[in-house]
């Protein structure tokens, strides 16, 4: 058998996980983190801090300092919650919805180039794969519960 952890690592890799950027829209240079937090948004309605910092397992004060560097972009907005002040709700802004749409895009064609290398059989085989481990990750108590 193949030594999973080495196949997860040059995988990891391969999706650019660790650089310091994974793609460029609009001119603009976005981290993987950056990238989450992007989709994430987009993905939620008028999610709060607090959502998508628990989605992506992220710590809050961590979160924040993202989110800070995200507004300063002028990619993300922060609204106070009208019902609670306290609680701020995030939201993309024009340029914040273009660049999410174009990783996406970017994302997309690069999955389907990745898939076009394989048969009907191979990539159904491998979406599957993916939707069990994915299932198999949730249910781990041993780590990373988003």
């Amino acid at each position: 058998m193949e030594n999973l952890r080495d196949m997860f690592q040059i995988m990891t890799r391969r999706f650019g996980v660790l650089n310091k950027v994974c793609c460029t829209a609009g001119g603009i240079d976005i981290s993987p983190i950056q990238s989450h937090i992007l989709y994430e948004i987009d993905k939620q309605h008028n999610p709060n801090i607090q959502q998508v910092a628990d989605t992506l397992g992220t710590d809050i004060t961590t979160f924040s300092r993202q989110i800070q560097t995200l507004v300063k972009m002028k990619l993300v907005q922060k609204t106070p919650d009208h019902s609670d002040r306290r609680i701020y709700v995030l939201s993309l802004t024009v340029e914040g919805k273009f660049i999410a749409e174009t990783i996406d895009q970017q994302m997309n064609s690069y999955l389907t180039e990745v898939f076009s290398h394989m048969n009907e059989f191979e990539r159904q085989t491998v979406i599957r794969s993916i939707q069990l481990l994915n299932e198999s990750m949730a249910k781990s108590k041993v780590c990373c519960s988003p």
